[in-house]
């Protein structure tokens, strides 16, 4: 006879998950995903499961801030972290600055991969501001400066986030309007006349 859900068992433990502020003690499977977990036994459903697979970031949130794909990251290696979803990213009411530039912008179509899109912009901005470099950082060096957050970057920062609407135009745009609106570095000063949000981004 099986256990009550309520019961661990040998292939489960019960285990407290602090999702988006909140402490959440639950038995879970030991194989269970940190994806799953959050959809089906929290009903946190803006994360999102696209490939399974890893490859499409569809399913990002945030660990300790770090972005992780959350379809390959086992659930009880998550206990005792600060885990984000999409859910926890507005406060008090208000849409995080890079909500609102995904809004603004349009940088979604179907909206099914925009939570992961998010949550990768995130951590980008954290990154970038960080000093951490990129594969199309030019200058490596431990003591170079922070790199301009140029198209160029946010397209390699954000490469693990699929998008098949195809508004990767439209994301990068996105991503530079919030780190202007975070205070990070700015890219290169557009034409005079010319809106930096509606510059096309090649």
């Amino acid at each position: 006879m099986a256990p009550p859900a309520s019961t661990p068992s040998a292939t489960s433990s019960v285990i407290t998950l602090t999702v988006n502020g909140e402490k959440h003690a639950l038995p879970v499977d030991h194989r269970a995903t940190l994806l799953d977990v959050l959809r089906e036994r929290l009903d946190l459903t803006g994360t999102k499961k696209g490939c399974d697979q890893g490859q499409c970031g569809a399913c990002t949130v945030l660990v300790e801030g770090r972005r992780t794909v959350s379809c390959l990251q086992l659930a009880v290696a998550a206990e005792g972290r600060e885990i984000t979803t999409i859910e926890g990213v507005a406060q008090d009411g208000r849409l995080h600055p890079v909500q609102q530039a995904f809004l603004d912008l349009d940088g979604f179509q179907c909206g099914y991969c925009t939570p992961g899109q998010i949550c990768s912009a995130l951590a980008v901005l954290d990154e970038h501001a960080a000093g951490w470099p990129s594969a199309v950082t030019a200058d490596v060096r431990p003591d170079a400066a922070v790199p301009p957050l140029t198209p160029e970057e946010i397209r390699e920062r954000m490469s693990g986030n699929l998008c098949r609407c195809g508004a990767y135009v439209s994301i990068v745009r996105a991503v530079e309007r919030a780190a202007r609106t975070a205070g990070a570095e700015p890219t290169a000063a557009p034409a005079e006349g010319v809106d930096a949000d509606k510059e096309a981004v090649a």
